[in-house]
């Protein structure tokens, strides 16, 4: 069995459990995506599947020759398996194979937030704003090691880029499935901003 598929964030909204508590989902639509590629122990030294999923407007040459009549896809990704032999090219994996109360976990890009400063990007606290202090109110401080080591060290958290990254966020619960619409509704939040794209993978735990 493939444990997972490829979607696209395509908003937020919120369900009322059994309780009353009202509850943040995220809808995702996943699927439906194709085999394209077997790989195997024996010929790549590991086993995997290839997806394909969306609509590309063009393909290069060697992306055609790759795909031959599968279809052109906007988006290729590989899933690791156990075993490929229940696995062939063309196979179609939709929605279905989730259902309700499984638990997945989510690969994304995160939201990019351009150049940020330490009080953004990591949460310092800033210098005193009293006591003769005019400008050192989002400052990081001092990053120096004094003599010893004579440098700034490696690592040193400052300012820079944030976001745009990968995030996993692991233990979303599956709270609806509609196959009919490839949709998936997960509770709690994904990274990405909308019509981003995400690896939905089965969990293998709770968060």
């Amino acid at each position: 069995m493939i444990p997972g598929i490829i979607g696209k964030k395509i908003s937020m909204s919120q369900v009322f459990s059994d309780g009353g508590k009202a509850e943040a989902v995220t809808v995702i639509e996943a699927g439906p995506c194709i085999v394209t590629q077997v790989k195997t122990s024996a010929k790549e030294g590991y086993n995997a599947v290839q997806l394909g999923f969306g609509t590309a407007k063009k393909l290069t040459k060697a992306e055609q020759g790759h795909l031959k009549e599968l279809g052109k896809f906007g988006q290729l990704r590989e899933f690791r398996v156990d075993d490929t032999a229940s696995v062939k090219l063309g196979d179609k994996v939709d929605v279905s194979q989730f259902q309700a109360g499984d638990v997945v976990n989510v690969v994304g890009v995160s939201k990019g937030k351009g150049f940020a400063g330490v009080v953004k990007r990591h949460g310092f606290h800033g210098g005193p704003k009293t006591h003769g202090q005019t400008d050192r109110h989002r400052a990081p401080g001092a990053i120096g090691a004094t003599t010893s080591p004579g440098r700034v060290l490696k690592g040193m958290r400052m300012a820079g880029h944030m976001g745009h990254e990968q995030v996993t966020v692991k233990g979303l619960k599956v709270y609806k499935t509609d196959p009919e619409r490839n949709l998936l509704l997960v509770i709690g939040a994904v990274p990405g901003n909308k019509n981003g794209l995400l690896l939905i993978s089965r969990a293998n735990k709770r968060k």
